[in-house]
């Protein structure tokens, strides 16, 4: 973010309403700056749909999420929080590795400088033919060429198809990155948006296609440090707090609220106001605003859940690695398409894995028991572990709305709502990535940028290509 004259930010009142990774990014950007900041948040935990929740009396996350080296706006922000990525994350170089049984592949990239890492990955990949080898060089070759952009929005299926890309690479490589990364299976997933996730991982410098995994969880990674922060700066975070009312009064912006945190019933006005809330919410709250076609927008996003199966074993138990892919196959009840060993990454919970399911509609509507044993017996029948199939307890945690469905063409929100003084943030924004932890977090500092230079945000574009 280009650095702003922040001369006069002191005591300006500004509400952000939302407490998610957006709000929060928003709130420490604002806080910094020297606003005098208020963060409302309607549900008793920042994070929004990044969150922890407790079970069991421990702390698990409402999703596994992978970062990439390419997240700068993430890792920036971390850093100003008192968050160092280097120890709060587990940095491993990119890869796709499958359990030795599951009849996938083995493709990891060397610390070699870039393209070599990528060149040497392929070369030595187990478990690809010549054919596969050949159309995944011929694919990154041609994106190059095309500077990882596309004229006209299509599938991601349709992309891999005008690029000749072998079905066994399709099931093995794109289809699992497309849906870790978009939440949105290939055949209506925006290739465009595919792209530009691919020409900041696979198409940048090595470091920016690493791979990390938080060793905190998500509310100790972001969100509770940002509290923290805010608070330093005299800023307030009112958890519990549900905003009821968004209106106009003069030069000002008037909020009421509702919870606990604010005794019941509150109405303050502020100068300015970044809503950084899903849709839906936004909706209600800008209803009756002149905002021109914001709100038909924020109405046309379909959305994506992802469910998390958390198994736990024996503390002893112990994968080959801290993640694997699964080749996913829900005809036969394999519906997990990546493996988390969380006691390689937080020492507190040894023997407790995590599966993810993307776009995970058909295995929500499972029961949970059910769609718990069959995860667990698709982890037992991969790795060659019986005593896989039979976890001491197991957990499932589905986010309905996780991200929305990003589909080709699709029309995302402005930051700047077209009234003085009143901002959008959130993953759902203009930007060339999908629905991530990063997205979120730059649009949440695009939406300070905004506030405190309006004009002056730009859509959250990536910079590490």
């Amino acid at each position: 973010m280009a650095k702003l004259n922040t001369a006069g930010q002191a005591g300006k009142r500004v509400a952000v309403i939302g407490g998610g990774w957006a709000g929060c990014a928003a709130a420490v950007e604002l806080a910094a700056a020297g606003c005098s900041v208020t963060l409302f948040e309607a549900t008793r935990t920042l994070g929004g749909r990044a969150r922890a929740i407790e079970v069991r009396g421990r702390m698990l996350d409402n999703g596994q999420h992978i970062l990439l080296g390419a997240y700068t706006g993430t890792f920036r922000l971390l850093r100003r929080v008192g968050i160092e990525p280097k120890t709060a994350l587990l940095n491993l170089p990119l890869q796709m590795r499958y359990p030795n049984l599951s009849g996938g592949m083995d493709f990891v990239a060397p610390r070699l400088p870039a393209p070599w890492h990528l060149v040497v990955a392929l070369l030595r990949a187990k478990g690809l033919g010549l054919a596969d080898k050949m159309a995944l060089a011929r694919f990154s070759s041609s994106a190059r060429w095309m500077g990882w952009q596309l004229n006209v929005d299509c599938s991601v299926a349709e992309l891999l198809e005008r690029f000749d890309q072998t079905a066994r690479l399709v099931q093995l490589m794109w289809r699992p990155l497309c849906l870790a990364a978009l939440n949105t299976p290939p055949e209506y997933a925006s290739a465009r948006v595919f792209l530009a996730v691919l020409r900041d991982s696979l198409g940048a410098g090595r470091a920016a296609s690493d791979m990390l995994l938080p060793r905190l969880d998500l509310h100790a990674l972001f969100p509770g440090a940002a509290s923290r922060f805010i608070e330093q700066h005299g800023g307030a975070v009112r958890c519990g707090a549900k905003v009821t009312t968004l209106l106009r009064e003069g030069g000002s912006w008037r909020i009421d609220a509702t919870g606990k945190a604010v005794g019941g019933n509150s109405s303050a006005l502020f100068d300015a106001v970044v809503l950084a809330v899903a849709p839906p919410a936004a909706l209600t709250l800008l209803d009756g605003l002149p905002l021109g076609d914001i709100p038909a927008r924020l109405a046309a996003f379909d959305y994506e859940p992802i469910t998390t199966c958390y198994l736990q074993y024996a503390a002893a138990m112990q994968l080959g690695r801290p993640f694997y892919a699964l080749p996913d196959d829900p005809a036969i009840g394999h519906w997990g398409q990546f493996v988390f060993d969380r006691g390689q990454l937080d020492g507190g919970q040894a023997g407790l894995c995590s599966v993810v399911v993307s776009a995970s509609s058909a295995a929500a509507a499972l029961d949970q028991a059910v769609l718990a044993q069959a995860i667990a017996a698709q982890l037992a029948a991969l790795f060659g572990r019986p005593e896989l199939a039979s976890p001491a307890w197991s957990q499932v945690i589905t986010e309905k709305r996780a991200t929305f469905a990003c589909t080709p063409g699709l029309q995302r929100v402005p930051t700047a709502s077209g009234l003085p003084g009143l901002v959008l943030a959130g993953d759902y924004t203009e930007s060339d990535y999908p629905a991530t932890l990063e997205a979120a977090v730059r649009s949440g500092a695009a939406a300070a940028t905004e506030t405190i230079a309006p004009g002056a945000a730009k859509p959250t574009r990536s910079s590490a290509a």
